[in-house]
């Protein structure tokens, strides 16, 4: 089979065909700081850096396609609330002062305008830049940072909001969550206007690691869901990422009709491949600490190869589990690429998928 360029074998994959390997998309934004000579603090409200370091990443590695992301406080802070800043770590939203006092104070808050609040007009130029460079031979996914969920409970605080959760009125819970499904809406249209291939929300707060499946389906699936039919006409896939287990919740992330679903380590990708629609991408799942961080080579590509085979490569993109730290080991990063070489080929995927 003629050899894709990376962009043609994500595409390959995101339209149901068959790629002439498995694409790799590690979550590596950390480690590209870092292989840039920077740590992620440095550069968090620098586009030229922080284009240039997943440029600079990518031609090293040679993988399929870079995710942009900074930290998960990005939206939360344009939407008035406060942000911790640290030089070699990401930011993160302050929670012992969350900028809602109650849910009930929702409007008082400013709907954010991409284009000219707090930095999330930093994220969108480092998608124009990053797309400028490589964008026309390589896959990018510009992150519309956190879902509705996870805005929310950012806003409110952790805490607080899974005391609401229990206690608070429904109606109130709802319309909060709709003022936060406005808000990401805002930036995904935004991303995709940038002229990123794809873009995602990170809804981790809502997964079975903190909430039941009931809360999940009740307070997050319907208005993820409602993020998908909003971008669904816009040009570019969307994906929808819930760090740990979700096992339990899994088949219900595949009815949102995203067309990726990022998979954390925890989850057995096979029996996923099985419960979500066949037109929808699982991209996962490699343990981000170990082997990443912990392991050698080897244990990379075992798990590589596990993945591969428990899916039978079928609309499969190999990536992380989650977030890789700066402190992986680049051997490792390699070899996650070479895995996809070795072990989904074109003539192995075929014998894998009969």
């Amino acid at each position: 089979m003629k050899e894709m360029t990376s962009l043609e074998r994500v595409q390959a994959v995101l339209h149901g065909q068959m790629p002439d390997r498995i694409p790799v998309i590690p979550q590596c934004f950390m480690f590209s700081a870092k292989t840039a000579g920077y740590h992620i603090g440095q550069i968090n409200r620098s586009p030229a850096k922080l284009a240039e370091s997943h440029r600079i990443c990518q031609e090293k590695y040679g993988y399929d396609g870079c995710v942009i992301d900074v930290d998960d406080a990005t939206l939360a802070e344009a939407c008035g609330a406060k942000v911790i800043y640290r030089e070699r770590d990401v930011a993160s939203v302050d929670e012992r002062n969350p900028v809602l006092a109650s849910l009930e104070e929702i409007d008082d808050l400013k709907l954010p305008d991409p284009m000219h609040d707090g930095r999330l007009c930093e994220w969108l130029e480092t998608s124009q830049r990053l797309v400028e460079m490589i964008g026309d031979h390589v896959f990018v996914m510009g992150r519309a940072d956190q879902g509705p969920f996870d805005l929310l409970a950012l806003l409110r605080g952790a805490q607080e909001f899974m005391v609401d959760l229990m206690i608070e009125d429904e109606d109130v819970i709802l319309h909060a969550l709709e003022w936060a499904t406005e808000a990401h809406i805002r930036f995904a249209h935004a991303q995709l206007a940038a002229g990123v291939h794809a873009t995602s929300m990170g809804d981790s707060y809502a997964g079975p690691n903190l909430v039941s499946p009931e809360i999940y389906r009740k307070f997050a699936f319907p208005f993820e869901k409602r993020v998908v039919e909003a971008v669904r006409d816009l040009p570019g896939a969307y994906s929808v990422h819930i760090c740990g287990d979700t096992t339990k919740i899994v088949e219900d992330m595949g009815r949102t009709g995203a067309k990726i679903l990022e998979v954390d380590w925890k989850v057995d990708m096979g029996r996923a491949r099985t419960l979500i629609p066949e037109d929808t991408v699982l991209m996962g799942n490699i343990n981000p600490s170990d082997p990443m961080c912990l392991g050698t080579p080897d244990d990379v590509r075992a798990q590589a190869k596990k993945i591969i085979d428990d899916t039978r490569g079928r609309g499969l993109i190999l990536s992380s589990g989650c977030a890789l730290s700066e402190n992986i080991k680049p051997e490792n990063l390699q070899a996650m690429v070479e895995s996809a070489r070795l072990y989904g080929s074109y003539e192995r995927l075929l014998e894998l998928q009969g």
